[in-house]
């Protein structure tokens, strides 16, 4: 278990290394410059550095180590709740950041800003992580190293099904976001990490479940057995696809490519209960009698 804990100490590290980076960066720079460079950058690099660590464990972990995917389920829910608190609003996530642009949330330079630094982080965070493998501190290192220029594709059934896996995770991820946008902090991160931990129980062994293009760029782009545009096909076109439908599911439209609602029916926010109505009725009927009498009682000229 030497090799686990060290592997965990990793993970804080990062977190805490970022943190730093996020409370320097907000001290330093304009709100946003902040806001759409350093916290994605800094929530990039933490994503990418601890998912690549963590994948590291799944691939090794139950042969090498002896422990199974309960553990490693366990630490991805417990990793996803750091990252819901301590983020401090960065999404670490091209499509969502896509999201908030369609939903008029975010303009188009702070997008292309979000997006470049969502890039730098995840190519930064392969980088020090391939890095840090290098140092060889535990045994898990050494497999990893040993196989690493051996490293095959993650997509492990056909392509068309692995563009809708990704795709679907994509849909289900985006709908919980949408639907938790106003809920507290304390509600949202435990269950959205929770909704990650089951989509990559459930679709991690067809596609890795990564449904974040920056991640699985970072993370698999440059294994063998699949082609670049196969890659593109489904860890960037399937994310986006389940974006754009859950965003449409949600809203009934796509507000930044048309006003008008193509699911839902325009109803009036403020309805009035039909009992109520009718006792307004039948409370003005006594008031538009008195007021016929009170005309019809006046002297005609």
């Amino acid at each position: 278990m030497a090799g686990l804990n060290v592997s965990i100490a990793f993970v804080f590290l990062v977190v805490g290394v970022c943190q730093v980076l996020r409370r320097i960066s907000k001290w330093l720079l304009s709100p946003g410059a902040y806001g759409c460079l350093a916290r994605e950058l800094a929530g990039s690099l933490q994503l990418c550095m601890s998912c690549l660590e963590l994948r590291m464990l799944v691939d090794i972990g139950p042969w090498g180590g002896g422990f199974g995917l309960d553990v490693v389920l366990t630490l991805l829910f417990l990793l996803f709740v750091v990252h819901g608190v301590s983020f401090d609003g960065a999404s670490a996530n091209p499509t969502v950041s896509l999201q908030e642009f369609l939903l008029h949330e975010s303009d188009l330079a702070g997008t292309a800003a979000k997006l470049l630094a969502q890039g730098a982080g995840t190519g930064l965070g392969w980088a020090l992580t391939r890095l840090y493998w290098s140092w060889e501190l535990t045994h898990f290192h050494l497999i990893q190293n040993l196989i690493a220029s051996e490293c095959s594709s993650s997509i492990h059934t056909s392509l068309h099904h692995a563009a809708f896996v990704e795709g679907t995770c994509s849909f289900f991820f985006h709908l919980v976001l949408c639907k938790l946008q106003q809920s507290p902090l304390m509600y949202r991160v435990p269950v959205l990490a929770a909704t990650v931990t089951f989509l990559t129980y459930t679709a991690g062994p067809f596609t890795g479940a990564f449904f974040n293009p920056a991640l699985a760029t970072a993370s698999t782009f440059h294994c063998s057995g699949s082609s670049f545009w196969d890659y593109v096909q489904v860890y960037w076109l399937g994310p986006l696809a389940g974006m754009l439908a859950a965003l449409l599911l949600y809203q009934g439209n796509i507000p930044r490519l048309f006003q008008k609602n193509l699911l839902y029916s325009q109803k009036s926010k403020y309805r009035i209960p039909k009992a109520k109505a009718a006792a307004q009725v039948d409370g003005d009927k006594p008031c538009r009698k008195k007021k016929e009498e009170k005309s019809n009682s006046e002297p005609r000229a």
